[in-house]
């Protein structure tokens, strides 16, 4: 399997949207439609613009089959270490259950580390178990008990 990294152009925000929403809770929380919302491309402006995010796109055969983004976050703790966050990991649909999913982490690993990163962390929605046991597999600890407030 030949996957190739690059990050996300303007011309991805289709593909990368549409992946968003293809499953049970993101049909809940995106908006896909085309022309896309306005909302997605002033975000994407504001991660494009970023140093510490990279959204990222997979490709194989030239087509976007998968996306992820990860933020840097520096912080005085660890010496003055850096923790990178993955989050929006999506496979798409037709590609799921190939083992795509091992290969992007393989490869987000790696870039976190010639980042800097001394830690990679995820959260993963408690409505899916399967992805718990994923995240596990792959040698994530559930090390901490997370707790968000919707603002």
């Amino acid at each position: 399997m030949h996957l190739t990294y690059r990050l996300a152009i303007q011309a991805d925000l289709i593909d990368i949207v549409r992946m968003l929403a293809d499953d049970k809770l993101g049909t809940s929380r995106e908006n896909f439609q085309v022309p896309l919302p306005d909302a997605y491309q002033q975000a994407f402006e504001r991660i494009a613009g970023d140093p510490n995010q990279e959204l990222t796109v997979v490709e194989q055969n030239g087509e976007v089959i998968a996306t992820f983004q990860m933020t840097f976050i520096p912080y005085l703790t660890y010496q003055g270490g850096i923790r990178a966050q993955i989050e929006a990991v999506r496979v798409r649909s037709d590609q799921r259950g190939q083992g795509l999913g091992s290969e992007i982490f393989r490869y987000a690993i790696e870039r976190a580390k010639q980042r800097g990163a001394h830690l990679l962390q995820l959260t993963t929605d408690k409505k899916r178990p399967e992805a718990l046991k994923f995240y596990e597999s792959l040698g994530f600890v559930a090390s901490h008990e997370g707790m968000k407030l919707i603002l």
